[in-house]
């Protein structure tokens, strides 16, 4: 009412004047509702639009949830029981509603939603003046390597996508690139992002990019198009050069509880906190939590809308440790209906009702000091660890011919669950490449199951392109039996945007 009152006076008052009297109502600012005109003006307005994107890692389709149903539960690994049908065949290769949210669009929508706020970073923060440039240019590669980071599981998970650049405008029809144009401009902005990022950083900015968290990511996009040397220099960089700073830590449990986080095995991991119990909007409550164990978890523990294949389970008991013992990394990976009887280990402090070949991913769990889940976890995700940087080292190492010298890398992951040399374990390897690689393939479950690196490695190997691996898999994981090659290698674009974008081609095996 006073508005209008004042606006009337205006017009009373001033006759003439009534339209530069409007004009300064309607330019009045709202500092809950900023222009892009009115914000990236100082320092602390671009540290808090670098904070935005590493925000994109608590929304849904991120790896705050969806995520996991993309990486782990597809490969064999994983599967999902859900009475949510839906929900269920979007990990069983049966793609019916390319719009279904909860399968595709979500992480469709967050992985550009990510590629956006980078880009608003790196389109407006060169405008501002810092009182320190290496400042600035360090917000500027923490946005390349984030715009990396997400542009690669596009890759992974879609192929070929539009390769967007700039911020975007509502109306913008975005081209469509090969996954090669992806994978290329993943590789620029990581190699530009390493120049200006950090080794490490202060104790209250840990979780942020560094240089071997650039060099590692680097390495895995050089390794999904078989660019053996350029894998082997980037991954050089944290094994036997500069960025070599890394180490296993000795209890391999640490790496999944919230208790000792960040830690020397840690190349990058997202920060997850329980601090907030909102949703996964843009609130002020908004939670930075991971609801991961909530529907991994249990049967009357959490939703249980995620298993583990028990062929795992089997991959551990088939080899013991130098004393006798089961490889100890079990007890930590999974749950399962010996785990009483084989380690002494209750869970959550009761036994379990199970079937005897059912198994749950175990990482992540909260069970050493709860007896339930939720919606907000605060145990961050390793994302990348020193372990997976070692096995990657060894099979680029024995792809380029130099199996020998790939032993030893191998022999630092098993040491830690005293497990034997690989070459005293498994003695007629030799220098075989292939026989090293298949052997290696184990490796990498063993270690790094349920870590959300499976469906890529299946994808590197070439496991996924033709009928005989294929049905190798299915032996293991029926769901690969609904799996058609040249067609379930990657996810079908959403409907919806194939339809408003001229430029936007949905995938022809869809």
């Amino acid at each position: 009412m006073k508005n209008l009152l004042y606006k009337i006076t205006c017009i009373l008052a001033f006759g003439g004047l009534v339209m530069s009297c409007q004009e300064e109502e309607l330019n009045l600012d709202n500092p809950n509702a900023l222009t892009t005109e009115q914000f990236w003006k100082t320092e602390n307005d671009a540290q808090l639009g670098i904070n935005s994107v590493y925000a994109m890692f608590y929304k849904d389709g991120s790896f705050q949830r969806w995520m996991y149903f993309r990486l782990d539960l597809t490969s064999d690994e994983g599967f999902s029981q859900s009475p949510w049908i839906e929900l269920a065949d979007w990990t069983r290769f049966q793609y019916i509603n390319y719009n279904f949210w909860e399968g595709n669009v979500v992480t469709w929508r967050d992985t550009y939603k990510a590629i956006f706020r980078a880009n608003q970073v790196l389109a407006n923060v060169p405008d501002i003046e810092f009182q320190n440039e290496d400042d600035k240019k360090k917000i500027l590669a923490e946005a390349k390597f984030l715009r990396a980071l997400h542009y690669y599981y596009a890759a992974i998970l879609w192929e070929d996508v539009p390769l967007v650049l700039e911020p975007s405008q509502p109306g913008d029809l975005h081209q469509q690139v090969p996954v090669e144009q992806i994978y290329a401009q993943v590789e620029k902005d990581l190699n530009e992002a390493f120049a200006d990022l950090p080794l490490d950083w202060p104790a209250d900015q840990v979780g942020r990019a560094t240089k071997g968290a650039a060099k590692a990511m680097l390495g895995k996009a050089y390794m999904q198009q078989h660019k053996w040397q350029e894998a082997k220099e980037a991954l050089d960089y944290l094994v036997i050069g500069d960025g070599a700073i890394y180490d296993l830590v000795e209890n391999y449990k640490d790496n999944f509880t919230h208790l000792n986080e960040n830690n020397q095995e840690s190349v990058f991991e997202i920060q997850f906190g329980d601090q907030r119990r909102g949703g996964t909007g843009e609130g002020p409550d908004a939670a930075v939590s991971s609801t991961r164990a909530q529907f991994f978890a249990p049967r009357g523990i959490g939703w249980s809308d995620g298993q583990a294949r028990y062929w795992l389970i089997d991959a551990f008991k088939e080899e013991s440790t130098v004393d006798g013992d089961l490889d100890p990394r079990l007890q930590h990976s999974f749950f399962y209906p010996d785990l009483f009887e084989d380690f002494g280990d209750r869970t959550y402090g009761r036994e379990w009702e199970w079937g005897e070949d059912e198994a749950w991913f175990r990482k992540g769990a909260r069970d050493y000091y709860r007896d339930n889940e939720d919606y907000y976890s605060e145990v961050n995700f390793r994302l990348i660890r020193y372990a997976d940087i070692l096995l990657r080292y060894a099979e680029v190492l024995n792809e380029l011919g130099n199996t020998s010298e790939a032993y030893q890398y191998v022999d630092l992951v098993r040491a830690r669950a005293n497990m034997a040399p690989l070459a005293v374990a498994y003695p007629s390897i030799g220098n075989d490449q292939d026989a090293f690689l298949e052997r290696l393939k184990k490796e990498r479950v063993l270690e790094l199951s349920g870590e959300s690196v499976r469906w890529a490695d299946l994808k590197r190997w070439g496991d996924l392109e033709t009928q005989a691996s294929v049905d190798e898999i299915a032996d293991r994981d029926p769901d690969f039996n609904n799996f058609v090659v040249g067609r379930n290698h990657r996810l079908p674009i959403p409907q919806d945007d194939v339809e408003n974008n001229p430029n936007l081609d949905q995938h022809p095996e869809y």
